[in-house]
């Protein structure tokens, strides 16, 4: 199994980086690897790698898959007794009686191998300590890039990456390394590998999918009955396995709106998380974790904001016989989500996130004053179904008048309709499934009618503003409380039928 955390360097952080790497003891190491793959990429789309690698000339054969958590991988390497011809392919035997071999022939089947890419990277590595823990504190510098048959280059990726990879003791004291090589010089996490890079290469205009929500795992945590401790470790580590790659896409410059989307998706969901599940065991969550996630979802709400006066409002109230009106976005502002994500308030947290959901119990990286204490399994069950009551309760109530309550209120509603939603979604399986994902189901038109009720309220407050200086806003602001009633009335409707939903928590 291999445990790492993986950054990007800012190209103007290079030479620095470098410098202090080299400070002590280094080893510099020469890598020269080739990817391999089926035609029509099985192995990538499986989350595997497989490579034939020289590191300062002796090679190796190494195979790569996802593993469970959200920094580790299941490696296996194999040492070759000569350097491979050419045109050699992995032999897959190797790594018979593994998991992850057992993983990669079940995936491979019957289909042949060929090479996709090949990468030249220069390595200097440091060893740290921390704790009773040693770190590999690896920096790689060079290139991913796709041949011809006669090995020309095609296409090529710079690689410019720092690697603390755990080489001997507890995953967790990798989380002050990485600190303090993020306090220092601006690193933001990447998780994207060179065997992604090259994958990204073959395709001329890669279309790269967002990462979206996936249910925490509780099946194998203490036979199915996780105590609050662990509850908050892995909806914590399911949130983050959204966050972690679509914040990487971002501060690396892709502002896809699919992605910056379901970025801020998964902070909400993050958010949520921290919020509703803290009484689970008590002073584990660190209070200083809020401000820099709030921070960042609002510059994405900034953004998706823009989006939605520009592409979605004005075409609508053009149709609707209104004057056009450009807005004006401005280069720093299509700038700022890279750079709120890049932040290094935001990027400690995402470091201290992904050490939480590597914690246990005892070592809660919380609040010490307050009991540390998790409820058991009964006890958690219990104050779950006190949270998702309660909530079910103000959501229904709030929505018997949601048409005549004020704007505080009626936002109000839609945020414990979400809250409600996705606690639901992360601690569903603990009370049966089947039944939780037919409550969730139930809620989805009261959040859509509410979420399109949202963007007409935010909509308003922007023509509003853009009236005091611009009367051709003033056919929108009129337009928009006209449309505003009818769905209010919508959202009151679509909560009351909240209201008959089978209750899953019910014993």
């Amino acid at each position: 199994m291999e445990i790492e955390f993986k950054f990007q360097v800012p190209a103007h952080e290079v030479a620095r980086v470098e410098n202090a790497l080299r400070v002590g003891e280094v080893l510099q190491i020469d890598l020269e690897a080739r990817y391999f793959d089926t035609a029509d990429g099985s192995l990538a789309a499986a989350g595997i790698a497989l490579r034939l690698r020289s590191e300062n000339g002796q090679w190796l054969q190494t195979v790569k898959a996802r593993g469970e958590g959200v920094l580790d991988r299941f490696e296996h390497n194999v040492e070759l007794a000569s350097a491979p011809q050419p045109n050699a392919v992995p032999d897959i035997r190797l790594h018979k009686g593994t998991k992850v071999g057992r993983l990669l022939k079940a995936t491979l089947g019957d289909a042949a191998l060929c090479q996709t890419f090949a990468t030249e990277i220069s390595r200097v590595v440091r060893y740290e300590y921390e704790g009773g823990s040693k770190a590999e504190i690896a920096l790689d510098l060079g290139d991913v890039r796709t041949v011809d048959a006669a090995g020309a280059t095609l296409r090529s990726s710079p690689v410019c990456e720092l690697e603390i990879e755990l080489v001997l003791g507890d995953a967790a004291d990798l989380v002050p390394v990485a600190r303090r090589w993020i306090d220092r010089h601006g690193l933001f996490v990447s998780t994207l590998s060179k065997s992604g890079r090259g994958a990204r290469l073959l395709e001329e205009s890669p279309l790269i999918a967002a990462v979206k929500a996936e249910p925490p795992r509780f099946a194998e945590a203490h036979g199915g009955a996780p105590d609050g401790a662990e509850i908050q470790r892995r909806v914590v580590a399911a949130c983050l396995a959204q966050v972690l790659p679509n914040a990487s896409e971002v501060a690396a410059g892709n502002d896809s709106r699919d992605i910056v989307h379901q970025l801020r998706v998964g902070l909400r969901r993050l958010r949520t998380a921290l919020r509703e599940l803290d009484g689970l065991a008590a002073g584990h969550f660190q209070p200083g974790w809020e401000a820099p996630l709030s921070r960042v979802f609002a510059a994405l709400g900034e953004q998706r904001d823009r989006e939605l006066l520009v592409e979605t409002v004005q075409p609508r109230i053009e149709a609707a016989g209104g004057p056009p009106i450009s807005f004006k976005t401005t280069a720093r502002q299509t700038g700022d989500v890279g750079a709120a994500v890049r932040a290094k308030e935001f990027q400690l947290v995402l470091c201290e996130l992904v050490g939480f959901t590597m914690s246990r119990a005892q070592d809660a990286p919380g609040d010490r004053s307050a009991s540390a204490t998790p409820a058991t399994a009964d006890e958690a069950r219990k104050i779950l179904r006190k949270r998702l009551r309660s909530l079910h309760r103000r959501v229904v109530a709030g929505g018997e008048a949601f048409a005549s309550l004020t704007a505080e209120d009626r936002h109000r509603v839609r945020k414990q309709l979400k809250r409600l939603r996705y606690l639901a979604e992360f601690v569903g399986p603990l009370f049966g499934a089947k039944r939780a994902a037919r409550y969730v189901e139930s809620l989805a038109p009261a959040q859509d009618a509410l979420g399109s009720f949202n963007d007409m309220a935010v909509a308003s407050a922007s023509y509003g503003r853009l009236a005091l200086r611009n009367a051709r806003a003033w056919f929108a602001v009129g337009w928009l409380a006209a449309m505003q009633r009818e769905s209010a009335r919508d959202c009151q409707r679509a909560i009351e039928r909240i209201g008959k939903a089978e209750k899953f928590w019910r014993r």
